[in-house]
């Protein structure tokens, strides 16, 4: 990033900082993908609460930019056995934040098991969650009951040019990968597993490519939906699989299990769009298959008379080449800044919630005063 973008950037969050300021400040957990240009947010976040450690996800770690966010707040590892176990998660936060007001700032529902457990038990209180990801606002809805209100900025309107760049980035990633092995996109089925926002994308991505591109969904609204854009819709995934030569998993709850993964066609190419501990069961894999290193971020599982590719070891392929989507991301990040404040304000019932309406069209008109010149 340019140093006059970087102005531009902390000029931009300094603005809806100020927009947003809460009327008390509580302290913060932030899970966050570490990239380039996310130390700017970092600061934003750290200007509206007491941020007490930033916990970067794993596998979207900048070196630069873990290095200038470590001058002013802690970095911690992540992982999803710290938040797996009450207890463990409990010393976790009480080593941090012990007898204050906490707010948990989070990408992919990572707090959501121990949830129950921090909000009855942690010494301080813990005043909600804002999360950021469609499979993060999926674990929450599924809890039975919500101690805390939680606020997703997942569905979002604001969310939507992310998620198609996202999916550019996505396809992108993963030619360029299949390239580098001499193989291309065209002559070679695809099969998207989910038709969400970010799937959708990719499926007319992929089309416009040339493609031929199939559709699996567990749901039947969103199964018709691809059909009315002009889809071929599978009915039987075991069935697609076998026909598939790339198969890109966007669901974000598990697309391919164990048994899922000895349907694959000889020399089918299988990438994700986010961690592979939630998009794939490699764990359940046969202990028959080999795991062999054939190219930059390609492995190959073989075993007799069967082998598939995987593209970086199964977590998002897009990372690989930066996951950039430009400044648009800038949008959903004032959205979380914007959630601080109203959870702060402390009169959310516990309940899943969204940013308000007026709330996201002053973050646009401020992000389009900056962004739109």
């Amino acid at each position: 990033m340019e140093s006059f973008e970087r102005a531009r950037l902390d000029a931009y969050f300094a603005k809806i900082a100020a927009q947003f300021l809460p009327e008390e400040r509580a302290a913060s957990f932030l899970i966050t993908h570490l990239l380039p240009e996310r130390p700017g947010f970092v600061r934003a976040v750290a200007a509206l609460s007491d941020l007490r450690a930033v916990l970067p996800k794993p596998k979207s770690i900048s070196v630069s930019a873990r290095r200038e966010v470590e001058r002013f707040v802690a970095v911690d590892t992540l992982s999803r056995d710290l938040f797996a176990d009450p207890d463990t998660a409990l010393d976790y936060v009480e080593s941090r934040a012990g007898g204050e007001r906490i707010v948990l700032l989070d990408v992919g529902g990572y707090f959501a098991p121990v949830l129950a457990d921090l909000h009855g038990r942690f010494s301080g209180q813990v005043v909600g969650v804002i999360e950021d990801t469609e499979n993060g606002h999926r674990r929450y809805a599924g809890l039975d009951k919500f101690p805390c209100p939680v606020i997703s900025v997942a569905r979002s309107p604001l969310k939507d040019p992310e998620d198609f760049l996202v999916g550019q980035s996505v396809v992108f990633s993963t030619e360029a990968v299949m390239r580098c092995r001499g193989d291309i996109l065209h002559g070679r089925p695809a099969l998207v597993i989910g038709f969400g926002k970010l799937g959708s994308s990719i499926a007319r991505l992929l089309q416009a490519k040339g493609v031929q591109v199939t559709v699996f969904d567990i749901d039947p609204v969103r199964r018709t939906q691809a059909l009315s854009q002009g889809f071929a819709v599978a009915r039987d995934r075991e069935y697609a699989l076998t026909g598939a030569g790339l198969v890109l998993c966007a669901t974000g709850s598990v697309s391919l299990r164990g048994e899922d993964f000895g349907h694959l066609r000889n020399g089918a190419y299988v990438a994700t769009v986010t961690s592979s501990e939630d998009e794939l069961e490699l764990e359940a894999l046969p202990d028959v298959y080999t795991r062999t290193v054939v190219g930059d971020h390609v492995t190959r599982y073989q075993t007799t008379g069967h082998y598939f590719y995987l593209a970086n070891d199964g977590n998002a392929v897009n990372f690989l080449h930066g996951a950039s989507v430009g400044p648009f991301i800038f949008l959903v990040q004032a959205e979380i800044l914007a959630a601080i404040r109203l959870l702060t304000h402390g009169d959310l019932t516990p309940s899943l919630h969204e940013v308000p309406a007026p709330d996201r069209a002053a973050i646009a008109a401020t992000w389009l005063s900056y962004f739109n010149r």
